[in-house]
């Protein structure tokens, strides 16, 4: 079962600056070989360092945990998918990004159920 979303589209769902970065770097253009839920907290646990929005430094391109943050959004996680984020043992960022995805994508009404 899909996790029950608040019904805005995907490119509104973060600030529209970011996500038209996110839609523009080579990071997320390089995410669509990623076909899996496991391919992509794979990425995560090899890739993910910080969960800032933006890279840091002088660059100011979207981090790759947004990067993945949106892959997510574009998969529809099931309730299942995100059980296995949350409990994730391997890697605090895996849950981070879990829980980020329920920030953005979820719908308040049945966020506690």
């Amino acid at each position: 079962m899909e996790i029950q979303t608040c019904g805005k589209p995907i490119d509104s769902l973060l600030e529209k600056v970011l996500c038209m970065n996110i839609l523009s770097s080579d990071y997320f253009k390089e995410l669509y070989r990623l076909k899996t839920y496991h391919e992509v907290i794979d990425e995560i646990y090899n890739q993910v360092d910080h969960v800032e929005p933006w890279m840091t430094g002088n660059c100011r391109g979207p981090s790759t945990a947004f990067c993945l943050l949106y892959k997510f959004f574009t998969m529809k996680l099931t309730v299942k998918q995100m059980h296995g984020l949350l409990k994730h043992t391997d890697s605090p960022y895996i849950r981070a990004i879990g829980f980020l995805y329920l920030r953005y994508a979820a719908d308040p009404k049945t966020l506690w159920n």
